[in-house]
């Protein structure tokens, strides 16, 4: 599988032009603000998201200053909500680095997640991309009601596999749909063509997810520590499976140990083992492949070329990434 260089090189001037502009859309007259923008831009990621905008704009017409203009709405927007989560998770670090929250404290750091929601908001109020500014804003809508919906399932121990779907469907699948209904848009695509560029980029989301929930559980060269979203109570697709295909004291006994003992590492890895002899991970690798197969079905339909390929590579580095 190529690496994540090899797949942007069709498009490598549009995200070198985006990094630039994406730092200049944060860039504040507040010396706190920008210390902080400058912090968070350092750290950025591999640009997945940018990625799909650009690819789905290319396939849908041509990438264009609206397209630029997308991308960043999307990674403003994104970066926000990540800024808040950690401060709802506790959580101190973030790919490797101490979160926003850890270094300056709560406080400090919701502000920030807000600055950042406006910057977003205002440039594409101020360029008219309304369009786009209505995708994206679905898009974090769903995230939030998908969000609590699980913490709502979380309480009461009842996630089944339609509400699993939902959960991420919402929380995760959305942000990709909207990056490539976004691509779309920009390109002056019509509302059809939007609406199958948003569901293949729901698919792919649905497929990413289950991927990340596998890793919970160990696969080869995982870079997820084991056991993290039974921790934290969170009934995923490898245990949903595992516990509806067992005995019901057996199930019993396994809900017990989520609820009650999740954070005993001998309990944890006893949940893990029960996840692979019941045939969890493998049913999870089959839903994740479906999801997988529909979102080429999509693909297939467009011509080939630097863009299909683009997003090929895409689909095949987010679903059968290692970590």
């Amino acid at each position: 599988m190529p690496g994540i260089n090899d797949i942007k090189k069709p498009i490598a001037a549009d995200i070198d032009a985006f990094e630039e502009k994406f730092k200049t859309s944060m860039q504040s007259s507040v010396p706190l603000l920008d210390r902080i923008t400058h912090y968070i831009v350092k750290r950025k990621g591999k640009q997945i998201r940018p990625m799909f905008v650009f690819f789905s704009a290319s396939i849908c017409g041509g990438i264009n200053e609206s397209t630029h203009r997308g991308a960043a709405l999307v990674e403003l927007l994104h970066t926000a909500t990540l800024v808040h989560d950690d401060v709802v998770d506790n959580s101190y670090q973030r790919r490797g680095f101490f979160s926003i929250n850890a270094l300056w404290k709560n406080k400090i750091a919701v502000l920030v997640g807000d600055y950042l929601l406006s910057k977003g908001l205002l440039l594409s109020i101020n360029n008219g991309d309304f369009n786009l500014l209505k995708i994206v804003s679905e898009a974090v809508k769903q995230m939030s009601e998908g969000e609590l919906l699980q913490v709502e399932k979380v309480r009461r121990m009842d996630i089944d596999e339609p509400v699993y779907y939902e959960v991420i469907r919402q929380k995760t699948a959305s942000l990709i749909a909207a990056c490539c209904a976004c691509g779309a848009a920009s390109a002056g695509a019509d509302e059809a063509l939007i609406e199958k560029m948003r569901l293949f980029g729901e698919k792919i989301g649905i497929a990413f997810q289950i991927k990340d929930d596998m890793f919970d559980f160990g696969t080869d060269d995982v870079g997820k520590p084991l056991g993290i979203d039974i921790k934290e109570k969170k009934v995923t697709l490898p245990l949903i499976y595992a516990l509806s295909n067992s005995p019901s004291a057996e199930r019993k006994r396994m809900i017990n140990l989520v609820k009650n003992h999740n954070d005993d590492p001998v309990k944890i890895m006893q949940i893990i083992n029960f996840v692979k002899e019941t045939g969890g991970l493998k049913y999870a690798d089959s839903q994740m492949k479906k999801y997988q197969a529909e979102a080429f079905e999509i693909l297939n339909t467009f011509p080939a070329g630097d863009a299909r390929t683009g997003l090929e590579q895409l689909v095949l580095f987010t679903t059968e990434r290692n970590k």
